[in-house]
């Protein structure tokens, strides 16, 4: 795979006196799935929010480095021009505005009119509810369909580097299942992701790597699928 996209290096954040993130390495190699899995409160989310600085106010420490460029000072909306997009937990629609318009604002860093329609109508046939709704706002939406809203929204604008937090929370089965499997098919597209996930097995199958995260620390890290078959991850992940 090679051609790193994202380097993570010493990482720390405290808040007070709390250390959420204990100096932690990570790294995402071009055209990877790579899967961040661990237990509620491991730090998985201020992970994510660091490389993204989106943080509130806290103590950060070590370096992150995107397509071998430091993230120090960047503000969250210019990472979108830089072909980074994250679909936060919880989903993160724009509730007053209508799916078409969420999708719209997916885009905004994009000129090529004919490009983004030909997306949206890509996207309304992933996700053929979203285009029966195209003109309800989004605030109205269930919990899936918010999520199939803002993945299709983070798509939009073409990037290199996807993160997804929590994708699955909250989610029924069958609306888990759909959202998985449109995240396979992203990856099957060339764009490099990372899947922080409290469904471990679901994270691992889908993934080509995967990092487990304990109490601030990356306490295991290797093939996917090797993990998937780890004693220590079956016993505490797997329900095995």
């Amino acid at each position: 795979m090679g051609d790193n996209v994202l380097k993570v290096s010493g990482l720390k954040v405290a808040y007070g006196g709390i250390k959420a993130v204990k100096g932690i390495d990570l790294e995402v190699n071009k055209g990877e799935l790579v899967a961040l899995i661990g237990a509620n409160g491991a730090g998985k989310t201020t992970t994510l929010k660091a490389i993204t600085g989106t943080l509130p106010p806290c103590k950060v420490e070590g370096t992150v480095t995107y397509q071998g460029e430091s993230l120090k000072g960047s503000k969250s909306f210019h990472l979108v021009e830089k072909k980074l997009a994250m679909v936060p937990e919880g989903r993160g629609v724009f509730t007053r505005m209508s799916i078409q318009e969420n999708l719209m604002m997916g885009a905004y860093t994009r000129d090529d009119k004919a490009g983004i329609e030909a997306d949206i109508a890509k996207w309304f046939d992933v996700f053929p509810r979203l285009k029966e709704r195209a003109a309800q706002m989004a605030g109205t939406l269930s919990g899936g369909e918010q999520q199939m809203l803002a993945m299709a929204r983070a798509l939009m604008s073409h990037p290199k580097l996807l993160l997804l937090d929590e994708p699955s929370m909250g989610l029924s089965p069958i609306m888990v299942e759909k959202i998985f499997e449109v995240i396979r098919n992203v990856s099957k597209e060339g764009i490099t992701i990372l899947l922080v996930e409290q469904n471990a097995k679901l994270a691992l199958q889908a993934a080509h790597r995967g990092y487990v995260m304990d109490s601030g620390n990356i306490t295991m890290t290797g093939n996917a699928k090797d993990m998937l078959d780890d004693p220590r991850v079956k016993a505490a992940y797997l329900g095995e």
